[in-house]
């Protein structure tokens, strides 16, 4: 699963965080772990199939080990 994601600075540095994802396709992980330094932002933009599947922060706080991600829209790929 690639994870694409824009530089905001809010997560602090540490132990892998584990996110989960609410909404989307049925076929795509609903939790998986990653490093603080991935998770940069309040949304996501993960790649799916034919495109991209975009979810955004719940959960806003300062020092958080799981962050909840609820899908906002779908893109296609351009080509």
């Amino acid at each position: 699963m690639e994870i694409l994601s824009e530089h905001v600075g809010y997560l602090s540095e540490g132990s892998p965080i584990e996110v989960v994802l609410e909404g989307g396709p049925d076929d795509l992980p609903r939790a998986f772990r990653t490093a603080p330094s991935t998770l940069t932002s309040k949304k996501l933009k993960i790649q799916h199939r034919n495109g991209y599947e975009h979810f955004e922060l719940v959960n806003d706080s300062a020092d958080i080990t799981t962050a909840i991600f609820r899908w906002t829209m779908r893109t296609k790929i351009a080509e």
